[in-house]
């Protein structure tokens, strides 16, 4: 989904070493037919490296990186020195970029990380606009500068938190955080067990929840600043939420690079992504909390998925959720705005009429109002 919405890398993990444990991560023979389809499109592959290993892990990390370089891989993701000088030993035709995770957030480090052998540094999501360009003036022109532009935002130094391994024994270094900071917190007084109390601030007690990062009205600022990759989050997402944050970035940032305005139907899209309240982060000072509750809400759901589509719009599509004739649905593809319709008729696979889907995953046919590709998306906007 994130190929085909027009993402020019994805970044993923391997088995081992990556920051997010519980992913579902990719396999050697993963790895190699991911690279394979992201090559075909003309993107490339990121793979993260960016756990700090510990000391009985050593051993398995040269073996690691040689078998990710000859899978073609694009670059290492790192977050540790010794990591950094390992993949310049044992994969040294495959890019080392520096994780989010190693803090950089000024221009005397990222050279260093430079001289090492580092071809694109990874900002601290706590890193402000005014800094960006400080850094862009003042680290080689060769250097590229990525930075977060959409996702959820860490209340501590982003990864290094205590609480999920104190609370819980999930290491948030090792990529298993049990996010606490999205817990609901009550006091407790010693001398007076069972009685809770509230910790409240603002309208609740979620006293550490932060809010979600979106910067789509803002691409043009961090172009002018030196920002040349832009990361969205995807892992632990859905495909929905790939290809629909894809979706509008990639014309947020055509349009910024044409010079044009973005028109807001692409704003809106975040919107329809399963979310919290969003902020700009800390690109232009504090971007506060969010205390009254943790739950992600969006503005719209995914109906159903096109498999097949001819050239007058006829199509067969793969049910994700309910809906029903009548319904005012949209279809999302990779070429244009999505085009929002009624569903006026529908079949099952047998060819017979339905004026409701069942159950999930059945097969649909209907028409639709414009042809469009595979992977193109039926949803149902929610409403308020």
């Amino acid at each position: 989904m994130a190929l085909h919405y027009g993402a020019d890398a994805v970044y993923l993990a391997g088995k081992r070493f990556g920051m997010r444990a519980s992913a579902g991560n990719f396999s050697i023979e993963e790895l190699a037919r991911a690279c394979e389809m992201a090559h075909d499109k003309g993107a490339a592959v990121h793979l993260t490296c960016n756990t700090l290993p510990r000391e009985d892990e050593l051993k398995a990390l040269p073996e690691f990186l040689k078998e990710a370089k000859n899978a073609g891989v694009d670059a290492f993701i790192i977050a540790d020195l010794g990591v950094m000088k390992a993949a310049e030993k044992y994969a040294p035709d495959v890019q080392r970029h520096v994780s989010t995770q190693l803090g950089v957030i000024n221009s005397a480090t990222a050279r260093v990380l430079y001289d090492m052998g580092a071809s694109r540094i990874v900002l601290a999501r706590e890193t402000p606009m005014r800094d960006i360009y400080e850094i862009r003036a003042n680290t080689p022109k060769e250097l590229e500068i990525e930075a977060f532009v959409h996702g959820a935002m860490c209340v501590s130094f982003s990864g290094r938190c205590l609480l999920s391994n104190y609370l819980t024994g999930r290491d948030a270094n090792r990529g298993a955080c049990a996010q606490p900071c999205r817990w609901k917190y009550r006091l407790v007084e010693e001398k007076r067990p069972g009685e809770y109390f509230d910790i409240t601030e603002d309208k609740g007690t979620y006293i550490m929840n932060s809010r979600d990062m979106c910067m789509i009205d803002h691409i043009p600022e961090l172009i002018d600043a030196g920002v040349m990759s832009f990361k969205v989050e995807g892992r632990m997402k859905s495909a929905y939420y790939a290809a629909a944050v894809t979706n509008a970035y990639r014309h947020a940032i055509d349009c910024a690079l044409g010079g044009e305005e973005l028109p807001r139907i692409w704003r809106d899209e975040v919107d329809k992504l399963s979310h919290r309240p969003y902020c700009t982060g800390f690109y232009y000072g504090d971007p506060g909390q969010h205390y009254s509750e943790t739950s992600y809400y969006s503005d719209a759901e995914v109906c159903a998925v096109v498999e097949l589509c001819d050239s007058d719009g006829n199509a067969v599509l793969t049910q994700r959720n309910r809906f029903c004739l009548g319904d005012e649905v949209e279809l999302m593809t990779n070429d244009q705005e999505p085009i929002p319709f009624k569903v006026e008729y529908m079949e099952n696979a047998d060819g017979e009429a339905i004026e409701t889907t069942p159950h999930a995953m059945m097969t649909i046919k209907m028409r639709l109002p414009v042809p469009c590709s595979r992977l193109s998306i039926l949803r149902r906007i929610k409403k308020i």
